[in-house]
C-alpha cells in the first residue's frame, strides 16, 4: 500500500486530503501542520510520499524539500500549490519536487497525482506546467549554449515531445497530438527526462525553452 505524509498548516485541509486518499486505498501514515513537524513525520514514518504545502509556518515547505534527500531518500515530494504561488513552485521545482498540483484539483487527480509520485514517475499538472513557464525569462548566452547543446542529444520525434511537454500538454494530450499510445508517450517521456538530466517535466520545459524550442 501506498504510504503518505501530509503537511498543511490548515488542519480542514490534511483532514480532507486524508479522506481522499484513504478512501482511494492509499494510508495516511502521519500529518503534520508545520514544516518540523513534516520533517520528522516523514523520518518517522519513511513514507513513499510527502504531500507538502509550501506555506506552513517555522520551517517552510520548500525547505521541506530541499531536506527530504537527508530525511528519508526514499519518499518523494508531492506539492500541494495555488494561483499566484508561481516563484515557490519554481524553486521547488529547481529543489527536485517530483509533481505538483493545485489545490483545486479533482479528488481524483490527487489521487493519480500521488500514485505516479510513488511509483517513481513525474506528476505535472498541465496548469502548473504552464503558469510556471510564464515566469522564465529569457536565459543568458552560456546557459542557452547548455541548453541547445543538451537538446540536440535528443531523436526527432523526442524532440517532438519535449516540445509538447514544453507547451504544458498532459500524457494524454500529447498522445492525441502524435498519434502514440498514452504507454508509449510515458516511455518517450521518460527518456527524454533521462537524455536531458532532468528530474521533472516543468525542468525538462524551461530547458526546451532556454534552448529556443
Amino acid at each position: 500500500m501506498t504510504r503518505v505524509v501530509i503537511a498543511d498548516d490548515e488542519p480542514l485541509v490534511v483532514e480532507g486530503v486524508r479522506i481522499v486518499l484513504e478512501t482511494a486505498g492509499i494510508e495516511a501514515a502521519g500529518t503534520a501542520h508545520n514544516g518540523r513537524d513534516a520533517l520528522a513525520a516523514v523520518e518517522r514514518h519513511r513514507p513513499d510520499v510527502a504531500l507538502l504545502d509550501l506555506h506552513m509556518p517555522g520551517l517552510g515547505g520548500l525547505a521541506v524539500v530541499e531536506r527530504l534527500g537527508a530525511a528519508s531518500p526514499g519518499t518523494r515530494a508531492l506539492v500541494l500549490t495555488s494561483f499566484g504561488d508561481e516563484g515557490n513552485v519554481l524553486s521547488a521545482v529547481e529543489a527536485g519536487a517530483a509533481g505538483f498540483v493545485l489545490k483545486t484539483c479533482v479528488p481524483e487527480e490527487l489521487v493519480a497525482a500521488v500514485k505516479a509520485v510513488a511509483a517513481g514517475e513525474a506528476y505535472l499538472s498541465p496548469v502548473v506546467t504552464r503558469m510556471v513557464l510564464g515566469l522564465v525569462a529569457p536565459e543568458s548566452a552560456p546557459r542557452r549554449r547548455d541548453a541547445v547543446e543538451r537538446t540536440s542529444r535528443l531523436a526527432a520525434r523526442e524532440r517532438e515531445v519535449l516540445d509538447l511537454v514544453a507547451e504544458g500538454l498532459s500524457n494524454a494530450e500529447i498522445a492525441g497530438r502524435v498519434h502514440m499510445s498514452e504507454a508509449t508517450v510515458k516511455t518517450y517521456v521518460s527518456r527524454v527526462l533521462a537524455k536531458l538530466g532532468c528530474a521533472n517535466r516543468v525542468q525538462a520545459a524551461m530547458l526546451a525553452r532556454d534552448a529556443g524550442h
